[in-house]
């Protein structure tokens, strides 16, 4: 085999790890992949059932939904975004792919926050760009900053940025995104933005980097806020003089995504209030756990800004978060991340917790984890 070698997804042995038990008849809280537990809105349901019946069931670019989310754009932002800018794609990760393929050589050097996603990590190794991972740990807040964007030696093509972040949720304010921002354009470093987490705050909303950067490359998804991970169906902005080029690596690598996803998802912008109960959720899961993971001896924690998750020190218990995290789901059924998917560096000391479940599965995970976590700190 001559093709790059990347590490697995360990969330992914974790989730296949939970179904073999389930399989065995046991019960699994799934805290370890990122997506929401409680389906999509009733409204996208109905309408991919209208979508299915009456097509059209081809390869389709649907132009009434890049319309919806122009539309979008400016309803929440009050930003006018061309509707020729925007770009249907198969999930947010066929987006980054495309990103990465169309602004970037062989060899480019493209800036990622540590801990931060895997997936761009190892999908600028396979396509044969450069990841430099910038540490943002607690000392930085889990931030990028022009700071932590100096301390990068030699040239910087291109820097990711995730506001809210994956695993930590923390966001940036408008003045750290527009002190960012100001610090690529300085650098000749071009912005991209994956702001998939939009929607899903806990306090002032998250800033979209299109506010800052008119130029910057932003990336977003139906997976989260809308509870369509399945459907593999995102989007993506670009500057008007790449859409052409985007378009042909789009199309080229992935033609279009799912016809019946993009129809039924032009009702997902419809019920303002289904997706804010479920944030309201979100929030109830957020607070219960704050108020009760410290208890357990998980004092490691920065309370997230947005998106759903928890990235939890658990050095004082472990110094292999991979064995941890598959001794926890086989002991008691509750499935967790482990940290070396988001810092191979730091990660074996952190674990990350989805909590975009039901406020029954928190309880009942916060049940299962109280005496589990009490006899590991005494054998620790």
């Amino acid at each position: 085999m001559r093709g790059a070698d990347i590490p697995p997804f360990y969330a992914g042995e974790i989730g296949r790890q939970a179904a073999s038990l389930q399989r065995q008849g046991r019960r699994i809280v799934a805290m370890h992949f990122g997506q929401p537990t409680l389906g999509p809105p009733p409204a996208v349901v109905a309408a991919a059932h209208r979508a299915i019946d009456t097509g059209p069931n081809g390869y389709v670019e649907s132009l009434e939904l890049r319309q919806r989310i122009a539309r979008h754009y400016a309803e929440t932002c009050g930003l006018t975004i061309p509707v020729s800018r925007i770009l249907l794609t198969s999930g947010a990760s066929a987006a980054l792919v495309a990103t990465f393929t169309t602004l970037f050589a062989v060899g480019d050097r493209i800036g990622l926050a540590r801990p931060g996603y895997p997936a761009y990590r190892n999908s600028l190794v396979a396509l044969g760009r450069e990841p430099v991972e910038i540490d943002c740990g607690p000392s930085r807040a889990f931030r990028l900053d022009p700071q932590s964007l100096a301390s990068v030696d030699g040239p910087l093509h291109g820097l990711v940025v995730a506001s809210p972040s994956n695993p930590t949720g923390s966001m940036l304010s408008r003045e750290q995104l527009g002190a960012l921002a100001a610090a690529c354009r300085a650098r000749g470093t071009r912005l991209i933005s994956d702001e998939i987490y939009h929607g899903i705050a806990y306090g002032s909303p998250a800033v979209t980097a299109l506010e800052c950067a008119p130029d910057a490359i932003v990336v977003n998804s139906f997976s989260k806020l809308y509870r369509m991970p399945g459907w593999r169906l995102g989007w993506l902005v670009a500057p008007e003089d790449c859409v052409a080029r985007f378009s042909a690596h789009l199309i080229n690598f992935f033609l279009t995504p799912p016809s019946a996803a993009q129809q039924a998802a032009i009702a997902a912008f419809d019920d303002p209030a289904d997706l804010q109960a479920a944030v309201d959720g979100y929030a109830c899961n957020r607070a219960m756990l704050l108020a009760e993971l410290p208890a357990m001896g998980l004092a490691g924690i920065a309370p997230p800004d947005g998106a759903f998750y928890f990235y939890v020190d658990v050095g004082h218990l472990t110094q292999d978060s991979l064995a941890f995290c598959r001794e926890l789901l086989d002991d008691t059924g509750v499935a967790i991340a482990p940290g070396i998917d988001f810092d191979p560096v730091h990660g074996n000391c952190f674990v990350r917790l989805s909590f975009a479940v039901s406020t029954q599965e928190t309880v009942d995970a916060l049940a299962l984890l109280r005496p589990w976590l009490l006899r590991r700190r005494v054998t620790a």
